[in-house]
């Protein structure tokens, strides 16, 4: 069973049931490949291909992670601690500990990995979008009012739009490029922030109970 560290904010979307995917990216010492003597024998093998067969995915199908999140203790019973969770909104407590140091004992989320691949981040869609947990937030128009269109004109709403797609998009795009940005140190932001479009692990899972977790992934008999 291996770690895998989210935010608060992503923590709440697997609790609400909306996360199935996340995106890590390629370890700039992976991106060596593409300067290899076997990329030059093989010029015509795609770049994402090129990563996935020489370089080491952070996990594979099958695989069990568990999640790990900001997190304190909060009591005990005698025998085992009691914890709270940042993400529950709940527990305002002075000193959280840092998802990195939280224990497998501690975690709540577990996941079974269901695909890996590469590609880049720009490619991602509405459904990719929606995939990684997160909500659409609506840019303010021209009068500072949030949730309309700025290309919003009378009856639009009444008559197909050529620009509705593209406003969907852009309203998606927007709210996940903030939070993958906010996860990218600053002095990588230009080799891995949404603007350099890096190539990056699209890793795909379910959740499954923690009973399964601890049984390799394998569903619990009566």
């Amino acid at each position: 069973m291996k770690p895998i560290l989210f935010n608060t904010e992503m923590v709440q979307a697997f609790l609400a049931g909306r996360k199935t995917a996340t995106r890590r990216a390629v370890k700039l010492h992976h991106l060596h490949v593409l300067d290899s003597p076997y990329h030059w024998e093989h010029p015509e093998t795609p770049e994402e291909v090129l990563i996935e067969r020489l370089c080491e995915p952070p996990c594979c199908p099958g695989d069990i992670l568990y999640v790990r999140e900001t997190w304190v203790i909060i009591g005990t019973d005698g025998t085992h601690y009691k914890y709270g969770y940042k993400a529950d909104n709940e527990w305002l407590v002075p000193l959280w500990h840092p998802s990195i140091h939280m224990p497998r004992d501690a975690a709540r989320i577990f996941l079974r990995v269901t695909g890996v691949r590469v590609e880049r981040l720009q490619k991602m869609e509405i459904a990719d979008f929606k995939a990684e947990g997160i909500l659409p937030r609506r840019p303010k128009d021209l009068s500072g009012h949030g949730g309309d269109c700025a290309w919003k004109h009378d009856r639009c709403l009444e008559s197909p739009c050529a620009n509705r797609d593209a406003y969907e998009y852009l309203c998606w795009r927007d709210t996940f490029l903030k939070v993958w940005d906010s996860t990218i140190k600053p002095a990588d932001i230009a080799l891995c922030g949404w603007g350099a479009n890096p190539l990056v692990w699209v890793i795909e899972f379910e959740q499954i109970s923690k009973r399964e977790a601890e049984l390799g992934g394998h569903h619990a008999q009566n």
